[in-house]
């Protein structure tokens, strides 16, 4: 099938340009921020796949619509030579993909009412699957989604199998029209394209049995299936159905069941393929594993092996307090800061206690670890990526505060570096009257206790006007004791 039916271009959307990279193509060629791209080599691009698909020929021939006037610009680029152009959003055509499916533990089904819009859009994309790692069903795809995976070669995508019975997966998704998945991975897999797959296991539903054949059965696919992700399902207090979440035992049992079989199947495969995440170990208390028990996966998006990349960064952290040390011999204390606030959510807060006290053991500032509930998703919610900014300023403000507070990173996820519920680290800094930083790991606590940080939220200051906190004299940082 064509790939494009005869459109005009004259009101076709393309992609909206932010930013080009220096020295690039596009730059050679005199592109600017704010032109609009629409085809490459006669190709229109919906997406920037179609870009990257259709920009990889030496000779470019660019359609580009600026303001009112339609331009074409002739390039040459090296093999592998970078286009250079930014778009506004990596999809041009639609915001994202609709989900079709209506999951009892869809997150977006169990969301507080009265949140940004955005986050009540159940998304479904395949071409986020391709270009970040996301997680999609394969139910909405069309023929031309198929055609451009094929011929296009999107590998490696990322799949919700969730259980490989068709009937049961029906029931699953609630969605009786899903196809065979089964059916739909050898389809990919004939075609050279890989998958990694999830499965969401929710306690008697879509474990015990049915998770030990969709296991069986997503093994009988390697390569095409090369790893499977098992999560433990997440259930808001806005939760409508009869699911339930796991008790600690019955997570041991899971996390049993699923490390039993890593050893057969790395004997067979040569790695694990089957890897329960995070939360499994955290849950029961169990050490994460080492590193190499995840054979390279790069499986992030999913919770796994989150904390054993922060445990082994705290390590080289160790090493990198210890040379300062030796450098810096004469200089007491190591910074003005006389104490420091880190927030986190009740999954992480042990691990995150437990690093805070050798942290302190070794520079001698005053740590501490405020957990926060999230009180608006409910108790079950226990990430830190999950926390509500209002749920976190009300339990802070009673709190024994440091000189300096440390948010979760992952709390502001956002473009617009904003919390679920838009609260932002101005917000935080303002309505406290403490610093704030944000931090992803133990390094980023260093950081900011010898002034190293990139960016400082101060009370009363918009967020372009924070600066390194080493340039504060100290009794700026020991006056901000009242709330704003």
């Amino acid at each position: 099938m064509p790939l494009f039916q005869e459109i005009d271009l004259t009101t076709y959307t393309g992609g909206q340009i932010v930013a080009i990279e220096p020295g690039s193509v596009a730059a050679s060629v005199g592109l600017r921020a704010g032109d609009e791209l629409l085809a490459v080599n006669n190709n229109p691009v919906e997406d920037v796949i179609d870009v990257q698909f259709y920009a990889a020929e030496e000779a470019l021939t660019l359609l580009v619509r600026r303001g009112d006037e339609m331009l074409t610009v002739e390039a040459e680029r090296d093999y592998n030579q970078s286009l250079g152009l930014e778009f506004t959003h990596p999809t041009f055509d639609t915001d994202i993909r609709r989900c079709n499916n209506l999951c009892e533990f869809c997150f977006v089904l169990q969301m507080a009412p009265r949140f940004r819009r955005t986050l009540y859009i159940k998304d479904d994309d395949y071409r986020y699957s391709f270009l970040f790692g996301h997680y999609v069903t394969l139910t909405n795809l069309s023929e031309h989604d198929w055609w451009r995976i094929e011929n296009m070669h999107l590998s490696p995508l990322y799949v919700s199998v969730h259980v490989t019975d068709l009937e049961a997966r029906r029931r699953y998704l609630r969605n009786k029209n899903a196809p065979d998945i089964l059916a739909q991975i050898r389809w990919l897999g004939e075609r050279g394209i890989e998958v990694h797959t999830q499965i969401v296991v929710t306690p008697e539903v879509n474990d015990g049995q049915w998770l030990e054949q969709s296991i069986a059965d997503l093994a009988e696919l390697w390569p095409t299936v090369q790893s499977v992700s098992v999560v433990p399902v997440g259930l808001t207090k806005q939760h409508k159905y009869q699911m339930r979440t796991h008790t600690r035992e019955e997570a041991a049992v899971t996390l049993d069941y699923v490390e039993s079989l890593q050893s057969k199947f790395l004997d067979e495969f040569g790695v694990r393929f089957v890897y329960p995440t995070d939360e499994w170990f955290l849950v029961t208390n169990r050490p994460v594993p080492p590193l190499d028990a995840y054979d390279g996966q790069e499986l992030h998006e999913n919770g796994l092996g989150m904390v054993r990349n922060f445990l082994d960064e705290w390590e080289e952290v160790q090493k990198e307090i210890g040379d300062w040390r030796l450098a810096n011999a004469n200089q007491s204390p190591i910074s003005n800061l006389q104490s420091l606030t880190l927030v986190t959510g009740k999954l992480f807060a042990p691990t995150l206690r437990e690093t805070a006290a050798q942290f302190q053991h070794l520079t001698g500032a005053n740590i501490t670890v405020q957990e926060i509930k999230n009180e608006r998703l409910g108790g079950t919610i226990t990430v830190a990526g999950l926390l509500m900014g209002a749920d976190m300023l009300e339990q802070l403000k009673t709190a024994e505060l440091g000189n300096l507070i440390l948010l979760p990173r992952v709390m502001f996820d956002h473009p617009d570096r904003i919390a679920l519920d838009d609260i932002s680290p101005q917000d935080v800094a303002n309505q406290l009257g403490k610093p704030v930083i944000l931090a992803d790991t133990m390094g980023d606590v260093w950081d900011a206790l010898i002034g190293e940080s990139q960016v400082v939220y101060q009370p009363g200051k918009p967020a372009e006007d924070s600066i390194p906190l080493k340039l504060l004299p100290p009794d700026e940082l020991n006056s901000n004791q009242h709330f704003s």
